[in-house]
């Protein structure tokens, strides 16, 4: 059995959908500890379901550093298998991120690479694009640019503002993140392997582009 802590900073609907999973026995992830850098209202469905959980306050601390580590001090507690970001409004630090990789995963409403960052639904709609997603990735020490272990496009509708197309993306990110928890579950997505691939095929367009005549 795979065993999960999930990091929240809201309202945590992604953790009600693997919180839901999870509660068929026949679905191979437990989630153990739900975390969050605020007091959230998804403390809520862990509670519900009789989950642990912590808070790690973002404004006790003076740099992400510290927060960081305390925040790994919680995780370390509970020991998981998988650490999951569910709308988790902060970047952590690189070295937790070094600590934990590839076992972060985290879920983001576009269809990476395209609109990274913490607006990627507002910045589709702004660029005009007839189509965006939904993305689950490895987390790394960049913004939304880890390896890319599930995705899926959404069309974007006549009319759609940015409540309207987070309200369907928000289906695909949960279907998705609930897949990549089991598919990681049940040995079928090697997220070891996952991250070595993304490595070395950046490795190699990195020595083609250093290769490349000076235009």
């Amino acid at each position: 059995m795979l065993t999960v802590a999930v990091l929240i900073s809201g309202t945590g609907s992604n953790l009600r959908a693997l919180l839901d999973a999870a509660a068929d026995p026949e679905y191979p992830a437990q989630i153990v500890v739900v975390g969050a850098d605020r007091e959230a209202e998804g403390f809520a469905h862990a509670e519900e379901y009789g989950i642990p959980s912590f808070m790690v306050p973002w404004a006790q601390f003076g740099s992400r550093e510290e927060w960081g580590a305390e925040l790994g001090r919680q995780l370390a507690v509970w020991r998981p298998d998988l650490v999951v970001l569910s709308g988790l409004m902060r970047l952590l630090p690189a070295p937790l991120v070094d600590e934990w990789s590839p076992r972060i995963i985290n879920t983001h409403p576009a269809y990476l690479p395209e609109f990274p960052g913490a607006h990627g639904v507002r910045d589709a709609l702004a660029a005009g694009v007839e189509q965006t997603g939904a993305s689950v990735i490895i987390v790394d020490n960049g913004v939304d640019s880890g390896p890319i272990l599930a995705q899926e496009r959404v069309p974007v509708l006549p009319g759609d503002d940015e409540h309207t197309l987070h309200d369907r993306l928000k289906p695909v990110e949960r279907r998705l993140v609930i897949d990549v928890v089991r598919r990681i579950a049940n040995g079928e997505l090697d997220l070891d392997a996952a991250s070595a691939g993304a490595a070395a095929a950046s490795t190699a367009a990195d020595g083609d582009a250093s290769r490349s005549p000076a235009s």
